[in-house]
C-alpha cells in the first residue's frame, strides 16, 4: 500500500528561504557570520549554556568534545550501549576504550546506579545520553564525576528545550550541566537545519581551544612547533564550522521554537492518553518521564513484550500506510564492539533494542492522521 503517513516530515516555518537568501546576499556564506552569531547567542541566552559553537553535525560536536578532553589511548569513557554509533565513535577515534553501561529498567537512558562499578583508574569521562529528550539523573552523574575527577559530556542530540530539576530544586536546561554537551539539528529532530549540530562548552578552560578547533581544525601555532599526536595530527584535519546557509535555516526554526514545541507536546500527549487502556491490556509500556525530567516530545515510543509483538505492530501499521520504526541496536553486540565488550550483562539495553517501536511524530501530523494511526494500532488485526 502507498505510504500515507511517514515516520517523519521536516517542518518549515516559512522563513527559511528568506533568511538563506539574506545570508547569501551578505557575501559571507562560509560561516561565523550574522546567522551563526544569532543562533549561538540564542542558545546561550535562552538555555544558560556556556560558550556555544554551531557545528556541521552532532557527530562533529561530539568529536570536538573528545578532542578537547585530550584523550589518550587506554583512557576509558563510560556511556550507554543503547545509543547511536556516533556517541561511541567520537571517542574511539581519539584512542579511547568504550565501557558500556546498561539502560534503566524504566527508561532507555543510562542506569545511573550502574556507573560507579564501571569506573577505574583509567576512566576519563562519562557520556550520558538524554534518550528521547528525557534527562538522565544528572545529580548522580555529576557527583560521581566530582568524586572521581571525571569529565561529563552530555549527548543531548535529542534534548533541545528539555530540563532537569536537581535536588537543590533548580531547573536547568539539558546541555548546561555537564562540562560539554552536543546537540543535533538533523531533520528528524524537533528543531532542524537539515544537518547541523551544536557544541555547548560549560567549562571555561575549554573555551579558547574549542574556538581554534572549530574555526581552523588545527592549532596552527602547535603545528609550526611540530607538536603532533601519535597519529600525526595536531588536533583534526578540517574545520567544524557550518556554513551561514545552515545557520540561516536554523534561525528560522529557533524563532518558532515555542510554537513547534507546543504542537509536538500536544501530539505526544494525545498518543500517551489515547493508548493508556490499549497498552495496559497488551502489557506494552508507554514512555516513562522521571519526576526530575521534563518532556520535550522528541519521540513517542512503545516497549513491547518481545520482538514478535513489535514486528506485528510495525507490519500492521505498514499495511495501512503508516511508517513506524524500531531504534538502536545495542552497540555492545555490534560487529565492531562485541569483541571489545567485557561481558557485563546489559539486559535492559538488549530489551529496548529488541522491543521498542517509534511512532510518527512531527509538527504537521494533523488530527485526522493521528486518529488514523491510533485506530490502526488498536485494531485486533
Amino acid at each position: 500500500m502507498e505510504q500515507l503517513i511517514p515516520f517523519n516530515k521536516p517542518h518549515l516555518t516559512g522563513k527559511e528561504t528568506h533568511y538563506i537568501y539574506d545570508a547569501v546576499n551578505t557575501g559571507k556564506i562560509s560561516g561565523n557570520g550574522k546567522y551563526t552569531r544569532l543562533c549561538q547567542e540564542f542558545f546561550e541566552r535562552e538555555f544558560g549554556f556556556g560558550k556555544c559553537l554551531l557545528t556541521t553535525s552532532c557527530t562533529d560536536a561530539l568529536e570536538m568534545a573528545a578532542i578537547l578532553l585530550d584523550l589518550k589511548e587506554g583512557d576509558e569513557v563510560i556511556m550507554p550501549s543503547y545509543t547511536f554509533v556516533s556517541t561511541a565513535n567520537a571517542f574511539v577515534l581519539r584512542g579511547a576504550k568504550i565501557v558500556f553501561a546498561d539502560s534503566r529498567k524504566d527508561h532507555p537512558g543510562i542506569d545511573e546506579d550502574k556507573i560507579e562499578a564501571l569506573i577505574t583508574d583509567n576512566t576519563k569521562a562519562i557520556v550520558p545520553v538524554h534518550y528521547a529528550g528525557v534527562a538522565c539523573d544528572m545529580d548522580k552523574i555529576m557527583n560521581l564525576a566530582l568524586k572521581y575527577g571525571l569529565y561529563v559530556v552530555e549527548d543531548a542530540a535529542q534534548a533541545i528545550d528539555s530540563y532537569y530539576t536537581g535536588e537543590d530544586g533548580v531547573k536547568r536546561a539539558l546541555g548546561s550541566i555537564g562540562h560539554l554537551a552536543a546537540f543535533s539539528f538533523h531533520e528528524t529532530k524537533n528543531i532542524i537545519s537539515g544537518e547541523g549540530g551544536l557544541l555547548a562548552i560549560n567549562d571555561e578552560k575549554f573555551m579558547d581551544r574549542a574556538e581554534i578547533i572549530w574555526e581552523k581544525g588545527t592549532n596552527r601555532s602547535a603545528f609550526f612547533r611540530g607538536e603532533v599526536d601519535k597519529y600525526g595530527w595536531v588536533d583534526v584535519g578540517s574545520s567544524f564550522l557550518p556554513s551561514e546557509i545552515i545557520a540561516a535555516f536554523l534561525w528560522a526554526q529557533l524563532e518558532n521554537l515555542k510554537d513547534i514545541q507546543k504542537r509536538r507536546v500536544n501530539i505526544w500527549n494525545t498518543y500517551y492518553e489515547s493508548l493508556r487502556d490499549w497498552a495496559a491490556k497488551n502489557k506494552i509500556e508507554r514512555p516513562f518521564i522521571p519526576e526530575f525530567a521534563t518532556n520535550n516530545a522528541h519521540m513517542f515510543y512503545l516497549v513491547c513484550n518481545d520482538d514478535e509483538q513489535r514486528d506485528y505492530i510495525i507490519q500492521k501499521l505498514k499495511k495501512n500506510g503508516v511508517q513506524s520504526v524500531f531504534h538502536y541496536l545495542s552497540l555492545h553486540k555490534s560487529p565492531f564492539y562485541k569483541n571489545k565488550h567485557e561481558g557485563n550483562d546489559l539486559a535492559s539495553s538488549d530489551r529496548y533494542s529488541e522491543n521498542l517501536i517509534r511512532l510518527p511524530l512531527f509538527y504537521d501530523l494533523d488530527e485526522v492522521m493521528l486518529k488514523n494511526i491510533l485506530t490502526i494500532i488498536k485494531k485486533d488485526a
